[in-house]
């Protein structure tokens, strides 16, 4: 076996959802803050992304973070995460992969019955605490970034579909929330195709229309994620929920940042205060059971310091290469399994 680059991974996935870990072969970028090593890691380095998430290699089905020093005195580690068209701020379920991967491993001392301690994100700092057993990690609870409604019931024009009234959140990233049962989806599985077209149509709408910008990080703008809800019934209850993760797919999990971003909604309306829990099941199932611990500001915009909790699995661990002779170092991307737009990059 020849190669000219060899990258280690611990596969993990949250719920369902695919976060695989780098824990070697690859040097953190430059940048004072983690939220500028991901941009020098998008700018500089995206051929470990392409690398990894495309095929022959990956799928679009998967993320992958990338373990790099904390730049606070207050965090164990940072981590880059990386999707299929976009490095994101902060994610829910890869924060949990991120945790499970760091106790299991050995890399973060995993103490019994619980482990705390916090990680540096993009998106800003995080508070982990881990339920541990017998050398496993059974829950992660993160205590997520300030989450907070942009604006409720917004009007949004949508090609081939008309005007669909949407609430947009950040929880993490931007979300447009959408009533799935006001456009006759239930969440199922079997409508797994359609709800990603649809949300993809939406996505790049919103993203044409609604200007929206994080109060405190203008680099963080535009809506990334399309979520679509079955309605809310009280406060501890549940509903069903999918995410459409770019470039066109539902996400496994049902999604902590998307979550957070519901949690922010229910709040703005009042249905939903400090101290009340609500859950999400995702397109397979899975639960995540989201809290709402305080409420904040986040520059100028009332907002909630959410808490989600949720379950990850470590699945293998992986060496990938790359021989000299491959004509596709970086993989490549093919219609029929990239999603719905075929774009690499957010538009």
């Amino acid at each position: 076996m020849r190669a000219t680059r060899t990258i280690r991974v611990v596969g993990c996935h949250a719920e369902g959802e695919i976060g695989d870990v780098i824990v070697g072969g690859v040097l953190p970028p430059k940048g004072t803050t983690v939220f500028e090593m991901m941009r020098s890691m998008e700018a500089e380095h995206d051929d470990v992304r392409r690398l990894l998430i495309q095929e022959p290699r990956g799928s679009v089905a998967r993320h992958v973070n990338l373990i790099v020093p904390s730049t606070r005195d207050d965090c164990v580690a940072g981590a880059i995460i990386m999707e299929p068209t976009e490095y994101v701020p902060m994610s829910g379920s890869n924060t949990m992969c991120v945790a499970t991967v760091l106790l299991e491993t050995g890399m973060v001392p995993m103490t019994e019955p619980e482990s705390v301690f916090r990680l540096d994100m993009a998106g800003g700092s995080v508070e982990v605490t881990a339920r541990c057993r017998d050398g496993r990690c059974e829950s992660v609870t993160f205590t997520n970034v300030p989450a907070f409604a942009e604006r409720l019931a917004a009007p949004l024009e949508v090609p081939g579909l008309g005007t669909v009234p949407v609430d947009v959140a950040y929880g993490g990233m931007f979300y447009a929330l959408v009533d799935a049962s006001a456009l006759e989806f239930t969440i199922a599985p079997e409508e797994a195709r359609e709800l990603a077209e649809l949300g993809e149509r939406i996505r790049i709408a919103a993203r044409e229309q609604f200007d929206v910008v994080h109060p405190e990080n203008p680099d963080i703008r535009g809506v990334s994620i399309v979520q679509f809800n079955m309605p809310f019934d009280a406060p501890g209850g549940a509903s069903r929920n999918t995410c459409i993760v770019s470039p066109g797919r539902s996400d496994r999990s049902p999604t902590g940042t998307g979550l957070s971003a519901r949690l922010a909604v229910l709040h703005a309306r009042g249905q939903l205060g400090v101290g009340q829990e609500f859950s999400h099941l995702s397109i397979i199932g899975s639960r995540f059971i989201g809290r709402i611990t305080a409420e904040t500001t986040c520059g100028d915009r009332p907002a909630i310091i959410p808490s989600i909790t949720g379950r990850a699995w470590i699945t293998g661990l992986h060496t990938y290469t790359v021989d000299p002779t491959d004509p596709w170092p970086t993989g490549y991307v093919v219609g029929d399994t990239w999603g719905t737009t075929m774009t690499l990059k957010q538009s």
